[in-house]
């Protein structure tokens, strides 16, 4: 049997995002630490894996893929009758599930990933001090986008339907290092967003990708 292998840092949001996916798929894989701190991931062997020196990468025996969000449609497309049903295959909800996709991640993530650069990542990596102009920017951002969330989530349990798929999974990352800062008074102070992002974060598969990152050196 291939071995699944999936490549990164312990605090890396995509590679968290893969875990999630191959969990909910019930699939097994390796968690191959790359300390990003003396970088590993800008020289061989990684290169050979990613060659833009960008973590995660992930082998399934002998294909080499990197990109989160690519990773994650392989696996819900390879195991598509194993785990969670991550995809439609109703060509209609398929289609609204692709333009949720396409919002998580032009619309969500940018603002999103500012927010957790600069309330979470950058303090705990020693990479300098918050800039709260970055944060008010970048919340008032988000807090359009989290207004249609509210309105779309009024309406359906989920981004893309009634059932759990890609287009939730996608954001578990960045919702769960922002439950501890400021930014989280914007999910909070939307019922149904608020509603949505405790549902996401209580999943199983996604209680094992947080205790995993924590025990990976």
């Amino acid at each position: 049997m291939a071995v699944r292998k999936v490549h990164a840092s312990n605090n890396s949001e995509p590679a968290m995002r893969v875990m999630a996916c191959l969990n909910e798929k019930e699939l097994a894989f390796q968690f191959v630490s790359v300390d990003m701190k003396v970088g590993e991931h800008k020289r061989q062997p990684f290169l050979s894996l990613n060659p833009f020196g960008q973590v995660p990468a992930f082998e399934d025996g002998d294909l080499t893929l990197f990109e989160s969000r690519a990773i994650t449609q392989y696996i819900a497309t390879e195991y598509a009758n194993q785990g969670t049903e991550l995809l439609y295959s109703d060509s209609k909800k398929k289609a609204i599930l692709l333009v949720w996709l396409e919002i998580e991640s032009h619309q969500f993530d940018p603002a999103a990933a500012k927010l957790t650069w600069e309330l979470v990542l950058k303090p705990m990596l020693g990479m300098g001090t918050t800039d709260f102009a970055v944060v008010e920017e970048n919340e008032s951002k988000l807090a359009n986008v989290l207004d249609v969330y509210e309105n779309r989530l009024a309406k359906s349990k989920y981004l893309a339907g009634d059932s759990f798929t890609l287009a939730d999974l996608h954001h578990l990352p960045h919702i769960q290092y922002l439950m501890e800062t400021r930014s989280w008074k914007l999910f909070e102070s939307r019922s149904h967003v608020h509603a949505w992002a405790a549902d996401i974060t209580a999943r199983p598969a996604w209680s094992k990708v947080l205790i995993a990152m924590k025990t990976e050196v």
